[in-house]
């Protein structure tokens, strides 16, 4: 159950698009995000020498989603000058450290696994680690402080910008139940939500095979083609179907997707009573009770 917090941000240079650095006030975990062009003032601080976490953050997939390297290190600071020289895709590092200067190299080794793991589920980001490698021995009580850290780590990088892990989809109402929306027709049975960032199409949903002629050689066509080159859309049973879930910046985007045709997502999408998107959540905003 979310609780509410209060998060500190510092900008060390009073620059809010340079080194930013967030903390939960009452825990010790910290978050120093640091773009690519600063890493020499940032090697320079003692953070750069701690035991940490890291995360690089880059450029989009071919699918449309950001690319993530998660890895650790003794010394943050020098791993990521190694990075700075073989590592192409990254504007951006988010360095997870410990206030008290408390967290261990097996802390760090089980805290990237886990990342790389709950990264993985979530879905959101490409990761541009080549394997997820095994589960690290680590004793229970420094894994329950892996998990703490981890959780703080999560709501800290989410805050600024970067939610790796953080569900695409709503959660559940009190009652356990989810408000599902449904597009078929033109060989299409796709079902999804409406979010706070956009539209997310369901593990399972199940797009048309052809696109129509009017969308060849368009956006449209190239988006198509990508969620099946990145493995999102694969081919079964003469339709595409979605191996995951997926975030689409608008309905529209995901209904042409499963349809393969231009498509106005805010009618196409109805829920199970045949009230379209639109009429559930445009059409109310200003209505009064």
């Amino acid at each position: 159950m979310p609780r509410p917090k209060t998060i500190q941000i510092f900008l060390p240079a009073g620059d809010p698009r340079g080194v930013r650095t967030a903390e939960i006030t009452t825990r010790i975990v910290q978050v120093v995000e640091v773009p690519r062009s600063q890493l020499a003032e940032f090697i320079k601080t003692p953070e750069a020498l701690q035991v940490g976490v890291y995360f690089l953050i880059g450029e989009l997939s071919e699918a449309g989603l950001p690319r993530v390297y998660i890895g650790q290190s003794g010394s943050v600071g020098n791993r990521l000058v190694q990075h700075n020289q073989n590592k192409d895709f990254w504007n951006r590092a988010l360095v997870v450290i410990s206030l008290t200067n408390s967290m261990t190299q097996t802390h760090a080794l089980f805290l990237e696994w886990f990342a790389i793991q709950q990264a993985t589920q979530a879905g959101r980001y490409s990761l541009e680690n080549g394997n997820t490698g095994a589960r690290p021995h680590t004793p229970a009580p420094l894994e329950a402080d892996c998990h703490e850290i981890h959780e703080t780590a999560a709501t800290l990088l989410a805050t600024l910008g970067q939610p790796i892990f953080e569900p695409l989809t709503n959660a559940p109402t009190a009652r356990g139940e989810k408000e599902l929306f449904y597009c078929k027709g033109s060989g299409a049975d796709g079902v999804g939500e409406y979010t706070t960032e956009g539209f997310v199409v369901h593990k399972g949903s199940k797009g048309r095979a052809e696109i129509v002629a009017s969308i060849q050689g368009t956006s449209n066509e190239r988006l198509r083609k990508q969620l099946i080159s990145e493995g999102i859309m694969a081919a079964q049973d003469g339709m595409l179907v979605f191996t995951r879930d997926h975030l689409f910046s608008s309905p529209s985007m995901a209904a042409m997707a499963v349809m393969g045709r231009s498509a106005n997502g805010w009618i196409e999408w109805k829920a199970t009573n045949g009230k379209t998107l639109d009429e559930v959540k445009r059409q109310v905003v200003g209505v009064a009770d």
